[in-house]
């Protein structure tokens, strides 16, 4: 039996570890794409080269990620072959749909135009061009799409029948797998807190290079401070409305969640027994896990509302509830309780680093209006380059102070971690179901690998992951701190405005724009 527990322990953590490692790279991946788009159809609008700068800048922060993004979800998808091979053995058919689905469709999309992109600045006409970013932005969306749809299946499974003989699960709709309800809300969350996390993370780079230039405006040029502003502005918008979105989605999820694991939503409020109303829990000091606190800061009837819209509704508790399941699926009501620490504080975890984020972005656009922040240019007798002359900052705003600056920079990484706190809640919350009703976790590891093997591989694949980390933090902060490289040009004219080509410009070889 401790060989058992034992097995299914470091199973659950190196899926764990995997699992919030490459969904680190997931919501940037999903975000950067989109808003490296929109900043280059600005520059084929209009011309600026403020926006091509831009483009080009968070480009190589985009493609940095993604590359580190690819090469952890592979290893991601190897998961189920290594520990879980009962699990894909039972839902084999209808879980590997949607991911077919994604290695098809999705990532075609991003692996095709994604080229095309990067060797294409000087090949393709601008609109093309642009085009092809926009084509991998959509593949980064339905490739979520569909991973969010074969998890949402684990989380409440529809369109399917067991096979008596094989005892399997077999796909009878595809239809009602891809757009169940479970689907819909978690895509429409997952999107909008992957945009909360670009922005933030573009917002904080902005906030850097800016308060750079406020410190030294001397060296300060106006070509750099005119793409970091209009990114910031870009960031600032973009998370405020990413953040009412998360804020909506979650909601709506949360409802969802009540109806189809209510257990998921008693322990994230360490709601032991039945109440009505029932009372949101902000904090919480003493033993969550058994229910006996200390130290408990509650809104009544918030926790209704989330449930029903109704503040007087009654909220099934973790006592009724694990002994419905018990009566229901067999066992003791103690089996089908998970760790409530765990997801008490991840949910609140997340909610925190999450809203945060999009409170101090309302701040910052709030302070920011009518361009309180920009300063005039003017050129050098010497080179007729534009510069920066910053004015006092009591002129400029009071975003321009050093905690105001420092804010902006210090949050840029609060959506990841409310996004792995997210997930965390997500997967321990459905615990210790591995499909919700169908198959649990412990029956659902493999059978024939041992102890010592999985500990290998699990402290292999964490040494590993530490290494690629070190170098993805610091490839990322090299360009960060880079910053817009001038030295980039926008293309001279149109391709499909020029004569025929020479036979220089024929053996010209194909060059990485980055």
């Amino acid at each position: 039996m401790e060989l058992a527990v034992a097995h299914e322990t470091i199973a659950r953590w190196q899926f764990g570890v995997t699992t919030v490692y490459h969904f680190l790279f997931v919501p940037l991946t999903i975000s950067l794409a989109a808003m490296v788009a929109g900043l280059e159809t600005a520059w084929v609008r209009t011309g600026k080269e403020k926006y091509f700068h831009a483009t080009k800048f968070w480009g190589k922060l985009f493609l940095i990620n993604i590359a580190m993004g690819v090469v952890t979800g592979i290893v991601q998808e190897f998961q189920f072959g290594m520990n879980w091979s009962d699990y894909s053995r039972f839902v084999g058919d209808v879980f590997g749909a949607p991911l077919a689905m994604e290695a098809l469709i999705a990532f075609f999309f991003e692996s095709t135009f994604i080229g095309l992109w990067i060797f294409g600045w000087d090949k393709l006409p601008k609109k093309i061009h642009c085009a092809c970013i926009w084509m991998v932005a959509l593949g980064t969306v339905l490739s979520a799409y569909f991973i969010l749809a074969a998890n949402s299946w684990m989380q409440h499974p529809s369109g399917y029948t067991v096979d008596p003989v094989t005892k399997k699960a077999q796909l009878t709709d595809i239809m009602r797998v891809l757009f169940q309800d479970t689907t819909v809300v978690v895509v429409f969350h997952t999107l909008t807190a992957a945009f909360l996390t670009g922005a933030a993370f573009m917002v904080g780079i902005a906030s850097y290079h800016l308060w750079k230039a406020k410190r030294r405006p001397e060296t300060a040029d106006g070509r750099k401070v005119a793409a970091m502003r209009t990114s910031l502005r870009f960031g600032l918008v973009l998370a405020v409305v990413a953040g009412l979105g998360t804020a909506i989605s979650g909601d709506t999820l949360a409802k969802v969640m009540f109806e189809q694991q209510p257990m998921k939503m008693a322990s994230a409020e360490a709601l032991w027994e039945t109440q009505a109303p029932a009372p949101f829990s902000i904090f919480a000091v003493g033993n969550v896990n058994q229910g006996h606190n200390s130290v408990e800061l509650e809104i009544p009837g918030i926790l209704s509302f989330l449930a029903k819209s109704n503040f007087s509704s009654s909220v099934p508790g973790i006592n009724d509830t694990a002994a419905a399941e018990a009566a229901k699926y067999g066992g003791r009501p103690a089996d089908y309780i998970p760790n409530i620490f765990v997801t008490y504080w991840g949910f609140r975890l997340m909610i925190g680093f999450g809203m945060t984020s999009f409170v101090a972005a309302l701040i910052g656009l709030w302070t920011t209006r009518k361009k309180r922040f920009l300063a005039p240019e003017f050129r050098t007798a010497e080179d007729e380059v534009p510069r920066l002359m910053l004015t006092p900052s009591r002129e400029m705003g009071p975003f321009l102070t050093r905690w105001s600056w420092r804010i902006g920079i210090l949050t840029m990484g609060f959506p990841l971690i409310a996004n792995s706190f997210g997930w965390i809640f997500t997967e321990m919350g459905r615990q210790p179901w591995a499909v919700f009703g169908l198959m649990k976790t412990a029956d659902a590891v493999s059978p024939n690998v041992s102890v010592t093997t999985q500990v290998i591989a699990f402290s292999t694949f964490t040494a590993l992951y530490a290494i690629l980390a070190v170098i993805e933090v610091k490839l990322l902060a090299k360009y960060a701190k880079a910053g817009v490289d001038l030295t980039d040009r926008p293309p001279a004219k149109d391709p499909t405005l020029r004569g025929p080509s020479s036979d220089e410009d024929a053996d010209k070889p194909l060059a990485f724009a980055y």
